[in-house]
């Protein structure tokens, strides 16, 4: 069980913060980067709950925050560590959950006929920003795997990886279904002004 009897701590003023098994690591760390775009994400989604949704989709947004967490508390531990046995690490089952949403709401979408630009709804634009939030994470997150993994240590949990993947691919579906089904997505065409 988590308990904060304390909000402010004073390590990070010089530029520091620990890791989940204690590790000291700049603020800059690739860890503390993947995870703290994460914890960008999962704002984002807290947002977007707040926004008139289709039915099922803020139960799906509160499902996915507190997967991010999960994903956010993988990132910041490091493998075969002291807490590993205590450390929710992302597992296939997460990643099978959001394929099956993927799948579900994307059934209903009006066919793709070109790249979508963010636009239409407030709810669409929220879901194209998290997707974007939901990418840099995963870039980060990666730079983390290729770097430990260069360093002759164990790279991130490739569950993680693949959840983080997914998610974005999501978030777009999700930007389609709040703009009509896709019916109102604001369309790229190629070369219109130019």
């Amino acid at each position: 069980m988590v308990k904060l009897d304390r909000i402010y701590t004073g390590i990070g003023d010089a530029g520091t913060t620990r890791l989940a098994d204690g590790t000291e690591v700049p603020k800059d760390h690739p860890r503390v980067e993947a995870y703290g775009c994460v914890d960008e994400a999962n704002a984002l989604c807290g947002l977007i709950r707040c926004e008139t949704l289709p039915e099922g989709m803020a139960d799906l947004m509160a499902h996915i925050g507190n997967d991010l967490f999960d994903l956010g508390s993988d990132l910041a531990t490091p493998p075969d560590g002291p807490y590993e046995a205590s450390i929710p690490r992302v597992k296939a089952v997460q990643v099978a959950f959001l394929e099956k949403a993927i799948d579900q709401w994307n059934a209903r979408l009006h066919p793709l006929t070109s790249f979508v630009i963010p636009g239409g709804s407030r709810a669409a634009c929220l879901f194209h920003q998290v997707r974007t939030v939901a990418r840099r994470a995963e870039r980060e997150a990666w730079r983390c795997h290729h770097a430990a993994v260069a360093a002759g240590q164990p790279g991130l949990n490739g569950q993680a990886l693949v959840y983080m993947n997914r998610l974005s691919d999501l978030f777009f579906v999700c930007a389609r279904v709040c703009n009509n089904d896709g019916y109102a997505d604001v369309l790229w065409v190629p070369g219109k002004h130019g």
